[in-house]
């Protein structure tokens, strides 16, 4: 089956006073949508919403006191946004090395260089509210995590065979 053939998830986001907006990974598309509103929205730890062949656009919502999970991705930079909340950003060469601190909050961004080790975690009182960029492509497209446990379970979270990817892929590392 073609990729414009499969049925991606379709994800729908209401918030009160606002028209319901629906969002489908439709794969490497044209798509807009109002990408605020949307992750002000979710309420998934990670939602995928777009997925291109050369990077990718997921929401997260990370609950009160809990983190994004340290990790290091060898083959992929990122981009992260926070659009509610407030979080502590720690990133560095080694999972025992965060030489970076920041405290963040709406409107910051985070720029994630392919190799860091990385974490975020949620130091306010509401839920916080990210959109991340991936490049290359990380994620299945239109998964949908809706709790870090999920996500760490999941054995089937693997980029589209359309997507680009490098010759050689490294395994993510976790802390």
């Amino acid at each position: 089956m073609a990729w414009a053939e499969r049925a991606w998830r379709n994800v729908r986001f209401h918030n009160s006073g606002r028209d319901c907006v629906s969002i489908k990974d439709i794969g490497p598309k044209p798509q807009s949508f109002d990408l605020e509103h949307a992750t002000l929205e979710n309420e998934n730890y990670r939602t995928v919403v777009w997925s291109g062949r050369y990077l990718q656009v997921t929401l997260m919502s990370i609950e009160v006191g809990s983190d994004i999970g340290l990790e290091a991705h060898p083959d992929t930079d990122q981009f992260l946004r926070l659009d509610g909340g407030r979080g502590r950003v720690q990133m560095g060469p080694a999972k025992d090395q965060l030489t970076f601190d920041q405290e963040v909050s709406d409107g910051w961004c985070i720029l994630v260089p392919a190799g860091t080790w990385h974490n975020v975690t949620n130091i306010g009182d509401e839920r916080m509210q990210v959109y991340a960029i991936y490049a290359p492509a990380h994620h299945k497209p239109g998964k949908i995590h809706k709790s870090f446990a999920e996500d760490q379970a999941d054995q089937d979270d693997h980029p589209a065979e359309w997507s680009v990817q490098p010759p050689v892929t490294r395994p993510d590392k976790h802390g």
